[in-house]
């Protein structure tokens, strides 16, 4: 069950508890209350951001994405269609994150690293980058 009253949009979970979220200004992303999206940045409508999350400026997560519980999304970072990020993950500036993409809990994806479509990032690991539009491997977290 959801209703709408002006950019609020509840959900009733399975649970039965009432979940709600607001709609970002740019591109409708439902956004928690207890969250923060960027007015620069742009959440494709079907997107959501739970609490305690961050969209920087400039940032863009697309359709079907979920920014999970205490995710960072750095400026101008790029996440595509139906990407998990798990929580506490934290993605750097300039970071891609492609379609498909599963990014597992307390995931470091650092500051112009690429994440391929589909690819699975278990919890805890480091995802490397150096360079624009370079794609590194990942390595568990120390």
């Amino acid at each position: 069950m959801s209703r709408r009253i002006k950019g609020l949009v509840e959900f009733e979970d399975d649970n039965g508890a009432v979940v709600r979220y607001l709609r970002h200004p740019h591109g409708g992303g439902l956004v928690s209350p207890a969250a923060h999206a960027h007015e620069g940045a742009w959440l494709a409508e079907t997107s959501y951001v739970e609490a305690g999350a961050v969209v920087h400026d400039g940032a863009r997560v697309g359709p079907g994405s979920w920014v999970d519980v205490d995710v960072v999304v750095g400026a101008r970072a790029v996440v595509g269609s139906n990407v998990h990020l798990g929580a506490g993950t934290r993605v750097g500036s300039g970071a891609r994150v492609g379609t498909g993409a599963r990014v597992g809990e307390r995931v470091s994806i650092e500051p112009r690293a690429t994440v391929t479509a589909d690819q699975v990032v278990p919890d805890g690991a480091t995802v490397g980058g150096s360079g624009t539009g370079r794609r590194s491997g990942y390595g568990r977290a120390a």
